[in-house]
């Protein structure tokens, strides 16, 4: 997969490129020239839909970046649209739903589970055992109480990553070697079994456009970049059932 195009942020929080071309009348059309403007060797937009604000054309590439064009591709605006009636992030509400996932779909049997308490709430975490976020996301994990938490080793920082998350995949007793590692800082000792496992994880990591650890989805498809503590983590599983209708 070839490095995308990235759109540059300034202060103001958008970017206009100015480009020469006809103008176009629909979707496929828009999606076309975006193309030809990126020239890459592969296709790299995913989607191209007409919003109701200002004329202009959502687009979305494959990587999940997402700006703004006109029907002609005259320029590409980089930013975010605020309804000035409701005050709402119309471009924060759509990146949400672009990155939610059917919770359902995640094959748990490829993640290692822990539970804490009854375990009624449910959360998957992405990690890599050599992120220093993830360690403190583990420290924070434990303070919350009844939840079951599944977690995909997905080894990209290092080649010693690799080895770590294929050790602990191979222990007889993946959470609590997890645990120790994650929380206690000791190493997981070496261990053979069929780890495929960790690739399909890796495959999953990209399908499900995870780019960096950790990355926690919960129960109503919602997704999280990055570390949270115990507290934040409580109120989005809060949030989460709501959603879901489970308490």
């Amino acid at each position: 997969m070839p490095r995308f195009f990235r759109l540059p942020l300034l202060a103001a929080s958008f970017l206009l490129t100015c480009a020469t071309g006809p103008a176009f009348a629909d979707e496929a059309s828009v999606r076309k020239a975006l193309e030809a403007f990126f020239a890459a060797p592969v296709p790299v937009v995913e989607s191209v839909t007409r919003i109701p604000q200002g004329g202009l054309y959502e687009a979305v590439l494959i990587n999940g970046q997402l700006f703004y064009t006109d029907e002609a591709v005259s320029f590409i605006v980089d930013g975010r649209i605020i309804d000035t009636k409701t005050r709402r992030d119309l471009t924060e509400a759509r990146l949400a739903a672009l990155s939610a996932i059917d919770f359902k779909t995640l094959p748990l049997d490829q993640a290692i589970k822990r539970v804490n308490g009854s375990g009624k709430r449910v959360l998957a975490t992405f990690e890599d055992p050599n992120c220093t976020y993830c360690k403190k996301l583990g420290q924070e994990l434990q303070k919350v109480k009844d939840v079951t938490i599944y977690t995909f080793l997905v080894p990209i920082l290092t080649q010693d990553s690799d080895a770590k998350s294929r050790n602990v995949w191979c222990a007889k007793d993946k959470s609590a070697v997890w645990l120790d590692w994650i929380i206690s800082g000791k190493t997981p000792a070496e261990a053979k079994c069929d780890a495929t496992a960790i690739d399909r994880n890796m495959e999953l990591a990209k399908k499900l456009r995870v780019s960096g650890t950790p990355t926690l989805f919960f129960t109503d498809g919602t997704r999280i970049g990055g570390y949270r503590d115990a507290e934040d983590l409580e109120q989005v599983l809060k949030e989460a059932a709501a959603r879901t209708g489970k308490k």
